[in-house]
């Protein structure tokens, strides 16, 4: 009895597990296959899974229909920029709540994470009236500066986890030995933080690549849109692409899937290691 309850324990867990990757991937392979099909093939009954003669066309005509290139510089400055800066700016925050003995520490945690729940329209009529007041509508600092803002709670809590975890006494020696405090947060806590570091930095990547609504509203000059808003201009009056919108978001989504995959083990140890202690 003991044995087939441990069987089925983990008869549900591969099934859980099955569809979560399917849920994962099977969009992406989708989207996939559809780049690689003639606009005739969708609208075939019965739908055909596998393009019946794959061509890259699409992905030719992605780079020439529109400034694809441009698009992906913009975002690419943009996701780097923010993530540097909001890492920077966390990694003090965080060892702040972590180290010092701030009055009021658990209301102070609770106050950043219900920061980050506020929808971000919401938010869109002060950003927007905060940089056109500022003279900086059309530029990247427009989306840096509100991504640095929107990625502070995320990237601050997952390294409050990883600076409570680093003993004190290896800090206590690095002063003893000359260090500042705030020498001894970047020569002793951040490497040993690494995971910590690398799974907060890959979160502010992700929603730096990935936003769209503030970049729409943000920067209205053709030469300053980024990779989500540029795709959207592939759509005609009477007419929606998908092939060529499938190979574009193809594009978009091979930085991204290159930059999980190469820190894989350490985004992982990061989520599994990261969490609050009290």
């Amino acid at each position: 009895m003991m044995a087939q309850g441990l069987w089925s324990a983990r008869g549900l867990r591969m099934i859980a597990a099955g569809i979560v990757v399917v849920n994962g991937f099977f969009p992406a392979l989708w989207i996939l296959l559809t780049s690689l099909k003639v606009e005739v093939e969708l609208v075939k009954k019965p739908i055909t899974w596998w393009p019946d003669n794959p061509t890259l066309q699409n992905y030719v005509q992605a780079f020439t229909d529109q400034p694809l290139l441009l698009y992906m510089k913009n975002s690419l400055w943009v996701a780097v920029v923010a993530t540097v800066a909001s890492l920077l700016v966390s990694a003090c925050a965080a060892y702040a709540i972590a180290r010092l003995n701030l009055r009021h520490r658990q209301l102070i945690l609770t106050c950043i994470v219900a920061s980050s729940m506020f929808p971000l329209v919401t938010l869109l009529v002060p950003i927007f009236e905060t940089m056109r007041a500022l003279n900086l509508l059309n530029t990247y600092t427009a989306l840096v500066l509100p991504y640095i803002v929107l990625n502070l709670p995320v990237c601050t809590l997952v390294l409050v986890g990883f600076f409570q975890s680093i003993p004190r006494d290896l800090e206590n020696a690095a002063m003893i030995d000359g260090c500042t405090r705030l020498g001894a947060l970047w020569r002793v806590v951040v490497p040993l933080s690494a995971p910590g570091v690398f799974t907060a930095g890959i979160l502010a990547f992700v929603n730096a690549w990935d936003e769209f609504l503030l970049a729409l509203s943000l920067n209205a000059s053709a030469s300053m849109r980024t990779l989500p808003v540029g795709i959207t201009l592939y759509q005609g009056e009477f007419s929606f692409p998908w092939p060529i919108i499938s190979a574009a978001l193809i594009v978009a989504i091979v930085p991204l899937a290159i930059l999980i995959a190469s820190f894989q083990e350490r985004v992982v140890s990061g989520l599994t290691q990261g969490g609050l202690k009290g």
